[in-house]
C-alpha cells in the first residue's frame, strides 16, 4: 500500500475562552509541534510555555495580511489559532482561499453558537445566526420576525447595547435579550433583560447576544418574500409599488450569490428586496439624484441590508466600472440613448434583464426589443378599492409595461 500524503504544514486550531485546558490532545500536539503560532493577542496569551514556537499576532486589518504572513513563514510548521470553529465565520475561510483544501488541516473547537444554544436550550438548526464582527448592526434588521430566535456574534462590549437600540428602533422592543459572556470559561456570565428597558453597562467584549424576537403591536409587519408594504420605505413618490415590485422580483428570480444592477434606483426597493431574499445576494443601485441616492442608503440600512452598494451617477456612463451582473433591472431612464444596449451588452449568457415603464415612448422601445430578442412582454394593472361617496369603487393605477428576458446569445446585436 502506498503512503498517504504528508500532513499539511499549516494547521488551524480552534480555541475557546477556556483556553489550553479546553483543547483536545490532537490540538495540543499541533501547538506543541508548531515552529510558528499565529493568532490574536488574546488567543496567544492562552497558550502555556510548553508551546515554544514563535508567536506572531495578527495585524489589522487581518484579511489583506494573510498572504504575506503565510509567505513569510513558508517551509515552517505553522499553526493558526482561531476562535471556536475556524470554519464558522472564522479565519478558516480566508486560509482555504489562499492555500486550497489540501494544504490545510483544521481542528475545530465548539463554537460560541454551540455553547450558547446549549445554555439556552435552543435547537441550533432552528436558530438564526448573525455576525456583527466587522459589519454594521443594521444587518440584524433583515432577520427580525416575530417568534424567531437569533444569536448575534458580537463585535465587542458595546454590541449588546447597539443590538437593543436597533430592536427598539425596528419595533421589537418587547424582545427578551440575553448576553452570554466568556462561554465555556470559568468567568462565564449571563445577563438577561428586554430590549426596551436595556440599560446594562458594557461588559466583557467576548460575548454573544441572544434575542427572542417579539414585535410590538403597533410595529409594521414585514414578510419574508418580496412585496414589502410601501410604508416600509422612505420615498418621494419614486417607488416601485408593492404589487408591481413583487411581480418584478419574481421575474428577476434572485438566487444565492447573484449580483443585481438596479438602474434608476429611486428609493432602492428592488435592490433592497433582492438582497433580502438571501444573505449572499449582492446588488448595486445606480441613481443619478444625490438626494435619492442617500435615501436608498437609509432604506437599505433600515431594512437590514446595509451592504447595498449605491452609485451616484447617470447611466450608462455610471455602469462602466461595475462588476458583471447576473441580472439587471431598469426602473427609469429607458429612453436615455445607449442605456438598454449597455445593459444588454453587460449581461453574460444566462443573465436576466427586466425593465418596467409607464410611458408610451418607453413601451415602444421595449416592444422593439421584445421583437428582436424575445422574452416576455406583459402589462401589469392594479386597482385599489376607494370610497366613492357612500359607496366603494375601483381606482386604477397607471398600468406598467414589463419586459423580461434571459440572454441566450453572447452576441449583443444578434436578433432571434
Amino acid at each position: 500500500m502506498s503512503q498517504g500524503p504528508p500532513d499539511p504544514a499549516l494547521t488551524v486550531v480552534g480555541i475557546g475562552a477556556d483556553g489550553w485546558q479546553g483543547l483536545a490532545e490532537p490540538s495540543r500536539d499541533a501547538l506543541r509541534d508548531a515552529e510558528v503560532v499565529i493568532g490574536g493577542r488574546r488567543q496567544l496569551e492562552l497558550l502555556p510555555h510548553e508551546c515554544a514556537g514563535e508567536r506572531v499576532a495578527w495585524p489589522s486589518p487581518l484579511r489583506p495580511a494573510v498572504p504575506g504572513l503565510l509567505a513569510a513563514h513558508a517551509g515552517r510548521r505553522v499553526c493558526v489559532l482561531a476562535s471556536g470553529d475556524p470554519m464558522f465565520y472564522g479565519i478558516g475561510r480566508a486560509l482555504f482561499e489562499e492555500t486550497g483544501a489540501g494544504a490545510l488541516r483544521v481542528l475545530p473547537h465548539p463554537s460560541s453558537v454551540s455553547y450558547a444554544c446549549a445554555r439556552l436550550g435552543w435547537p441550533l438548526e432552528d436558530t438564526e445566526v448573525v455576525t456583527l464582527v466587522g459589519r454594521p448592526v443594521g444587518r440584524l434588521a433583515a432577520v427580525l420576525y416575530d417568534g424567531r430566535r437569533v444569536l448575534v456574534l458580537s463585535a465587542g462590549a458595546t454590541t449588546p447595547g447597539d443590538v437593543a437600540a436597533l430592536l427598539r428602533e425596528r419595533g421589537y422592543g418587547p424582545s427578551p435579550v440575553s448576553v452570554l459572556e466568556q462561554l465555556g470559561a470559568e468567568g462565564e456570565r449571563r445577563v438577561d433583560g428586554t430590549a426596551e428597558t436595556w440599560d446594562v453597562p458594557a461588559g466583557d467584549p467576548l460575548n454573544v447576544v441572544a434575542v427572542e424576537c417579539r414585535r410590538a403591536a403597533d410595529a409594521l409587519r414585514l414578510g419574508a418574500v418580496p412585496g414589502l408594504p410601501d410604508a416600509a420605505y422612505e420615498h418621494d413618490g419614486q417607488l416601485t409599488k408593492r404589487h408591481v415590485r413583487a411581480a418584478t422580483l419574481s421575474a428577476l428570480a434572485p438566487a444565492p450569490g447573484e449580483l443585481l444592477w438596479d438602474i434608476g434606483g429611486g428609493s432602492g426597493s428592488i435592490a433592497v428586496e433582492w438582497l433580502r431574499t438571501h444573505r449572499t445576494c449582492r446588488a448595486v443601485s445606480v441613481e443619478r439624484d444625490p438626494v435619492r441616492a442617500e435615501r436608498i442608503g437609509r432604506n437599505a440600512h433600515a431594512l437590514g441590508v446595509p451592504g447595498l452598494r449605491v452609485v451616484t451617477g447617470a447611466a450608462p456612463a455610471a455602469l462602466a466600472e461595475l462588476p458583471v451582473p447576473d441580472a439587471v433591472f431598469i426602473g427609469g431612464g429607458l429612453t436615455v440613448p445607449g442605456l438598454l444596449a449597455a445593459c444588454w451588452e453587460a449581461l453574460p449568457v444566462g443573465g436576466r434583464l427586466v425593465a418596467n415603464t409607464v410611458t408610451l415612448e418607453s413601451e415602444a422601445l421595449l416592444a422593439d426589443w421584445y421583437r428582436r430578442f424575445g422574452g416576455e412582454l406583459v402589462r401589469l394593472s392594479v386597482a385599489h378599492a376607494v370610497p366613492v361617496g357612500g359607496f366603494t369603487g375601483w381606482r386604477q393605477a397607471m398600468p406598467v409595461t414589463q419586459w423580461s428576458v434571459t440572454k441566450t446569445n453572447s452576441a449583443s446585436g444578434e436578433e432571434r
